[in-house]
């Protein structure tokens, strides 16, 4: 995904983000027409390609549906100048499910590709930015590994602390210091900052495909992709997340555009493929 950075970003490390491909036309194709039926797919069908099996809001709003203690699901349709754009929305309680970020570095991976990789996962979405030779930009923490550096001045990072704290921060509010952590992925730009929204930059901003990790005041984790084809300016988005009921106090987004995906393994089957693979992955399991 080509993307101009909102704050003091290296151009270079931005550029070309990904290429489009053949198979980015059939994905398309395919959420497009997920975007637009009026049903979900029923998940007791098998589906033996990821592009058969993408997850289709229904026509109206609908209301928190629990899948599993501790995860709910819910789409949300922003109107007004986005009438095709729909998002799908899981809340995790880290209560009851714990967070890994997966890392494939230079080995980018399908979203069949991660299912595959990850078959323990209730379910995951994509996470950095990545470059053209699959290495993610800024920092990233795998079960206690750390790669690249973090970004200084602009952005944000999900976290699980070394005491498995889990939480997102703005990192110009609070910059990394090298704090030890289990788990970390970055990117820009915070979209919600201690509960109010915090992007309205207009240069640069055209509406995308998303994909937002949020936490809630009662410290839920709030997964989010665009569930079709059609996305949202980041400035526009920035307010709507603020004027929804999910009662974020932090919101971050993540890579967009190609690369948006979410999987869920549990209480329900719905595969959003992304059109590129994608070499990182925030993945949640459920406690024992």
């Amino acid at each position: 995904m080509q993307f101009k950075p909102p704050l003091k970003a290296s151009s270079s490390s931005i550029l070309s983000l990904k290429r489009f491909r053949l198979s980015s036309i059939i994905t398309a194709i395919s959420l497009l027409a997920g975007c637009l039926a009026s049903a979900p797919i029923n998940p007791s069908i098998s589906q033996p390609s990821e592009l058969q099996n993408i997850d289709s809001a229904p026509q109206q709003q609908s209301d928190w549906e629990q899948l599993a203690p501790g995860l709910e699901r819910r789409y949300y349709r922003p109107g007004s100048n986005y009438g095709l754009t729909s998002f799908l929305a899981l809340r995790v309680d880290p209560n009851y499910f714990y967070f890994r970020v997966h890392y494939s570095p230079a080995n980018s991976l399908t979203l069949n590709q991660w299912r595959t990789q990850l078959p323990d996962s209730a379910g995951f979405i994509n996470a950095n930015f990545f470059d053209t030779q699959g290495y993610a930009l800024g920092l990233l923490v795998s079960d206690n590994n750390a790669y690249g550096a973090s970004f200084s001045g602009f952005g944000g990072m999900f976290q699980v602390a070394s005491d498995g704290f889990t939480r997102v921060r703005s990192l110009i509010y609070e910059p990394y210091q090298g704090e030890a952590l289990q788990q970390a992925a970055q990117a820009f730009p915070m979209l919600i900052v201690n509960g109010e929204p915090s992007y309205e930059r207009a240069d640069g901003d055209r509406a995308s495909r998303r994909t937002i990790i949020g936490q809630d005041s009662a410290g839920r984790i709030i997964l989010m992709v665009t569930n079709g084809l059609f996305g949202m300016r980041l400035a526009d988005l920035s307010a709507y997340l603020y004027s929804t009921d999910l009662d974020l106090r932090a919101a971050l987004n993540l890579d967009g555009g190609g690369s948006t995906l979410l999987s869920l393994q549990t209480g329900a089957s719905i595969m959003v493929p992304s059109f590129d693979a994608v070499p990182a992955v925030i993945a949640f399991y459920p406690r024992q």
